[in-house]
């Protein structure tokens, strides 16, 4: 079973951060924190890195209700820590919160989501 993820996810990640980056001016103008969309996309990248891991080694495995588990709990756990980490950001940033920052934040975890679940679809077909 060989797969490309890793690759595939240090590009995606080099690709946001770089966005991120290059629009660095421009968000600054909107009221972003763009140091806290880096880190988010860094935690997002383990985050994603290790429920990919985790659903994959359910895929391995003899029992299919294992790979169902895994799934559902990597996609549990993504989603806590999401809001763990976005709940931490309106604490230390209390009165200068912005909310187009929450929402770039999700959109990160929307963006990894979907990364994860296609790259799990494609290994699905290859086990076949």
């Amino acid at each position: 079973m060989s797969d490309r993820f890793f690759i595939r996810l240090f590009a995606v990640f080099g690709i946001l951060n770089g966005l991120v980056i290059i629009f660095k001016p421009r968000l600054l103008d909107l009221g972003t924190h763009t140091n806290v969309l880096m880190a988010g996309n860094l935690i997002m990248a383990i985050i994603s890195l290790v429920s990919y891991l985790m659903s994959r080694r359910g895929l391995a495995s003899s029992n299919h209700n294992a790979f169902i588990r895994g799934v559902y709990g990597a996609t549990l756990s993504k989603l806590f820590l999401c809001v763990i980490g976005i709940a931490a950001y309106v604490l230390i940033y209390r009165p200068n919160v912005s909310k187009l920052t929450i929402f770039m934040l999700l959109f990160l975890y929307l963006v990894y989501t979907v990364f994860e679940t296609i790259s799990l679809f494609r290994l699905t077909r290859l086990k076949k």
